[in-house]
C-alpha cells in the first residue's frame, strides 16, 4: 500500500503515452502488486452510444472503449469505484453539415451528413454497493474528461455525379474545452461470489459541462455504456487441508 500511489501514476502515464494496447500490456504487468485484500485492480472495456444533448437532429454514435478500473474496499460491501478510460470516443452523426467558406466545397457537400467525434480520458469516480448476494452491485457518483483529439467528419453519397462517397475530415481540436465532466451511474453483475470476479454492466453518462468553445453553440456528452470488467494478478485461494 505504501507504493501503491507512485504505481498507479506510473501506469497512467504510461497509459496515456503509449495508447490502448500498451495500457493492456502494463496492467498484465503490474496487476499482481495493484490487487491486495483492499484493492481490486484490472482491465475495463466495452462498447458505447454517445450523444450531444444539445443538437435535435444528431442520432447516437457507437464507438468502442478501454480502460482500467479500481475498486476501494472502504467497507465490507461498499466500494470506490474508479479509473481512467484509456482509449474513449463520444459524440453523435446525422447532422446536417456547415459551410467551411469554401463554394465548390460548400456546393458538393451541401446534402451530406456530419459526424463530431471527439476522443477523451475518462475518470469515473463512484461509490460502488454490492448487494446482499455479492453479485448484483449499483454505482454512481461523477465522471470526468480530457480532452484529446477531435474530428468533423463530412460524408455525401455523389453516385450520379462523381460515382461513389465522397469523405473530408477536419480537425476541430480547438473548438472544444480540454475538460468534461458530469454524472455517472448504472448497474452491474458478477459473476461470482467472490469479492473479485469477472462482471458486467451498463452506465449512464450525463454531461453538466458546455464542451464547446464557439460563442454560437452549446455541446454536452452524454453515453450510455455496456462494459466488462476483468480483474488482472487476482491469486486463487488456496485449498482448505482437509
Amino acid at each position: 500500500m505504501k507504493n501503491l500511489p507512485k504505481l498507479v501514476l506510473l501506469i497512467f502515464l504510461a497509459s496515456l503515452s503509449l495508447g490502448a494496447k500498451s495500457q493492456v500490456l502494463i496492467s498484465l504487468l503490474f496487476g499482481n502488486a495493484l490487487n491486495t485484500e483492499e484493492i481490486e485492480f484490472g482491465l475495463t472495456g466495452g462498447f458505447n452510444r454517445s450523444y450531444l444533448l444539445d443538437i435535435e437532429e444528431s442520432r447516437g454514435l457507437n464507438n468502442f472503449n478501454i480502460g482500467f478500473y479500481f475498486h476501494i474496499n472502504m467497507f465490507k460491501s461498499s466500494y470506490l469505484s474508479t479509473g481512467v478510460l484509456v482509449k474513449s470516443n463520444v459524440g453523435a452523426k446525422g447532422m446536417p453539415v456547415y459551410s467551411i467558406g469554401e463554394p465548390d466545397f460548400d456546393d458538393v457537400y451541401s446534402d451530406g451528413e456530419l459526424t463530431k467525434k471527439i476522443s477523451y480520458y475518462y475518470v469515473p469516480i463512484m461509490w460502488h454497493q454490492r448487494l446482499n448476494n455479492n453479485r448484483w452491485y449499483v454505482e454512481g457518483g461523477l465522471q470526468l474528461g480530457l480532452r484529446g483529439k477531435a474530428h468533423d467528419y463530412f460524408n455525401v453519397d455523389t453516385e450520379e455525379e462523381y460515382g461513389g462517397i465522397l469523405a473530408y475530415k477536419r480537425n476541430t481540436r480547438d473548438e472544444y474545452t480540454h475538460f468534461d465532466g458530469g454524472l455517472l451511474g448504472g448497474m452491474g453483475y458478477k459473476f461470482r461470489k467472490e469479492t473479485k470476479s469477472m462482471a458486467i454492466g451498463v452506465n449512464y453518462y450525463y454531461g453538466l459541462i458546455n464542451v464547446s468553445t464557439l460563442p454560437d453553440q452549446t455541446l454536452k456528452n452524454s453515453s450510455v455504456y455496456i462494459y466488462m470488467k476483468i480483474p488482472i494478478g487476482v491469486k486463487p485461494k488456496a485449498k482448505k487441508e482437509s
